[in-house]
């Protein structure tokens, strides 16, 4: 544990270990997906696949131990139990930092199958995390202005049909589909802007969730919806890095998709479209009473 240097050592060793992992693991993740690139027999490239996930769970708890030997947060985490790690997750989450991903992975991390996100497109270019991201088949998804796709509404389904692609390898192995369905991380301007009804939470959007709901189907485990909470502030990602981050709260639970979700159009269907966005407001209605609770009973007045 080196939580006991200055802030601005803890920062350096860190951001050398963070960088040092990437790389290393990378050059392996690298020559497999090449591989399966170049093979177009199906068989292999379903062990690819699995090896390009053995690399990846890897890569995250070598980040779980570079977390552990840097940080001393406190992590109060309930409803993480019986969770399958052959079964198939849509999860949900709310957004406030970059260190949020961090969170998910180091608990989840073969506790469910590797979790794979919906990326924003520009994204892609990252050095060498857009490859890797590539590698291990994120689907990579382009934000357009709604006077964009009002000109070129073909943007929003090729943007759909990438998306679909992606979802579809993923039944081929036990995969974990992670979602933020605010599409951004919270902050107080945004929350103004979009006049959202929520007290700690952006609007929620549903389409990326119903997208890979329809295309899952029947092999999805469960809904697992999580939410975590920075009792002292959202962290940026360097002050996550420098070991400030105190506490962390995150509470899940597995719910059952309703079976009806599966196999709707919510492009087309405007009844069905409505129906998905209800039920995802009466989600995000909980999790929002739940963060003020939480951070109540972890800041007494």
């Amino acid at each position: 544990m080196l939580n006991f240097l200055p802030k601005k050592m803890i920062l350096i060793i860190a951001s050398l270990l963070l960088v040092t992992n990437v790389l290393f693991w990378c050059l392996f993740l690298f020559v497999f997906a090449l591989l399966k690139l170049m093979i177009p027999f199906k068989k292999i490239r379903s062990i690819l696949d699995r090896t390009l996930t053995v690399i990846a769970e890897s890569w995250i708890a070598c980040n779980s131990g570079w977390m552990r030997l840097t940080q001393r947060t406190h992590w109060d985490v309930e409803g993480l139990e019986r969770l399958n790690y052959k079964g198939w997750y849509v999860i949900n989450c709310n957004h406030q930092s970059a260190a949020d991903i961090f969170v998910l992975q180091h608990l989840l991390n073969y506790k469910i199958p590797f979790l794979k996100f919906f990326i924003k497109g520009e994204l892609f270019y990252v050095p060498i995390m857009g490859l890797a991201w590539w590698a291990l088949d994120f689907p990579y998804m382009k934000r357009h202005s709604r006077e964009h796709l009002a000109r070129h509404p073909e943007k929003r389904k090729k943007d759909l049909e990438t998306a679909r692609k992606a979802c579809e390898k993923y039944k081929r192995i036990p995969t974990s589909v992670m979602n933020f369905s605010e599409g951004t991380r919270f902050s107080k301007p945004k929350h103004d802007r979009q006049q959202s009804p929520y007290t700690h939470l952006l609007k929620p959007k549903a389409g990326a969730m119903a997208l890979a709901i329809n295309t899952l189907g029947d092999r999805i485990h469960s809904l697992l919806d999580i939410t975590i909470v920075y009792p002292d502030g959202e962290p940026t990602f360097w002050e996550f890095l420098s070991g400030r981050v105190k506490r962390v709260i995150v509470r899940a639970r597995q719910l059952p998709v309703p079976e009806h979700f599966m196999d709707g159009d919510y492009e087309n269907d405007p009844q069905f479209r409505a129906l998905m966005q209800q039920w995802l407001h009466h989600l995000w209605l909980e999790k929002d009473r739940q963060i003020g609770l939480l951070m109540a009973q972890a800041n007494p007045a």
